[in-house]
């Protein structure tokens, strides 16, 4: 299944000095630190990526959640280099190319039944600040303009657009633009208990009371003025949050009980991550749209997508024919390159099974995690499909420096990994082998015995 690496090193890069480093503003950096010490990537193949000194890292992040084929994937390179040399690109507005028509039912045929159209942007920050138009929009065109309010919850993470940052709920991440946000929009609770639910397996078992807050800030605001509720099904970025069983099918049921629309942000859960193509059909719980990016191209060409219920599109088709529908869109919509990319990729999904791959694994993943447990420092460990969420005890005064450190160690030792706050994440790409996870596995024990 693993793409075979190189018989050789690639050349080593040129080591960029410290003033070539500096016209570049890197985004969620500590841009200091990284122009002191710099992690310079400079290729990448199956499993494996190789710093500009030849160093091998395996990758077990697969690259930002993103690279659920491996990377360096021919079929992939091919179609893009055959797409530039037919039509690099195509204006998105009252024009299209086949390729955009293709790859909406590409999507279409692995979505959760009803979910039936796409509208494309560039990432997931675009998915996430699309729907919540959509939404908005759709109540509006329904005559019920009064649904103006938007529902996130507590550590959710939706992008860094106004809309996403608003209904996101990581301090950090808001606080520099908290005069600025989008009004009316509150929060749910986070679903994480570490003293109910540490070192679950899979799903926890305590916490499917806490949708039902959800009834509360409707009694709060009244159902008449909140327009959608959007969650991650397991939250990513904050560190790996599962959700506890029955909460999402309670989320959905309120949702139902008072015309509030569900959205669910899939831009990490899809494409196989969960062990299904997306965490919805994984959970058993149909939201009415779907944002998503990243695995969608495999992570080589800039793309996102929402993918809406039949009934949301159908709501907006009406009025004179030649009206445009939805004044909303970007230049670079289901662009020609991107959606060469991503039909590739699709193709290669179905072919190597790889949709449903991380199921096979699950065992074996959650395993070798939870055989963490005990070593210094840990003191939770959560695991869905292939997701790791590996939480660190912080160091008195220094929030999120050991897990910080941890990173630093194992990429020294040859292992990139994800670090926010104390916490560490893995998500390795789904081509992976069960010798890749011993590897893994084994090289963070090292880290963590060693302190």
């Amino acid at each position: 299944m693993s793409q075979p690496a190189p018989n050789v090193a690639p050349t080593p890069a040129a080591q960029l000095t410290r003033a070539e480093l500096e016209a570049y503003w890197m985004p969620f950096t500590a841009n200091r630190q990284f122009k002191e010490r710099p992690r310079i990537l400079a290729r990448a193949s199956g499993m494996y990526y190789w710093t500009h000194d030849g160093r091998q890292i395996l990758d077990a992040t697969a690259g930002m959640w993103c690279v659920n084929a491996g990377h360096g994937r021919p079929e992939i390179a091919e179609a893009v280099a055959r797409q530039l040399e037919t039509l690099d690109y195509g204006p998105a507005f009252q024009m299209g190319h086949p390729g955009a028509f293709e790859l909406a039912n590409e999507v279409v045929k692995i979505s959760p039944k009803g979910l039936d159209h796409v509208f494309f942007t560039n990432s997931g920050s675009e998915s996430v600040d699309t729907a919540l138009k959509i939404a908005l929009a759709y109540h509006r065109v329904r005559g019920e303009a009064t649904r103006t309010r938007l529902i996130g919850r507590e550590r959710g993470y939706h992008g860094v657009g106004f809309g996403g940052i608003s209904v996101g709920g990581i301090a950090p991440n808001r606080k520099m633009w908290s005069s600025s946000l989008v009004p009316g929009v509150d929060h749910l609770s986070h679903t994480h208990d570490l003293a109910k639910n540490a070192f679950s397996r899979g799903e926890p078992e305590h916490g499917a009371h806490l949708a039902d807050e959800l009834e509360r800030l409707v009694v709060l605001h009244d159902a008449s003025t909140i327009a959608a509720v959007i969650v991650e099904p397991i939250a990513g970025s904050t560190g790996v949050l599962i959700p506890p069983k029955g909460y999402l099918k309670r989320l959905r049921e309120i949702c139902d009980r008072h015309g509030i629309l569900l959205i669910f942000d899939e831009v990490i859960t899809g494409f196989g991550r969960t062990g299904s193509p997306f965490a919805a059909q994984e959970f058993g719980v149909t939201p009415d749209m779907i944002t998503c990016a990243k695995g969608l191209t495999n992570g080589c060409v800039p793309m996102g997508a929402v993918i809406v219920k039949k009934e949301i599109y159908d709501a907006f088709m009406q009025g004179p024919p030649n009206a445009i529908e939805l004044f909303h869109g970007y230049t670079y919509s289901a662009h020609p390159v991107a959606c060469a990319a991503g039909i590739a990729t699709l193709k290669i999904y179905e072919r190597e099974g790889l949709l449903t791959r991380a199921k096979e694994l699950a065992k074996y993943w959650e395993d070798a995690a939870h055989d963490l447990r005990g070593l210094p420092g840990v003191i939770d460990i959560r695991n869905y499909g292939l997701i790791l969420g590996l939480e660190l005890e912080p160091i008195p005064g220094k929030p999120g420096a050991r897990a910080f450190d941890v990173y630093l160690k194992c990429f020294e030792r040859g292992l990139l990994v994800r670090q926010t706050g104390d916490i560490l994440a893995m998500s390795p790409p789904l081509i992976v082998e069960k010798s890749h996870i011993d590897q893994m596995f084994g090289l963070l024990r090292e880290v963590l015995r060693a302190g």
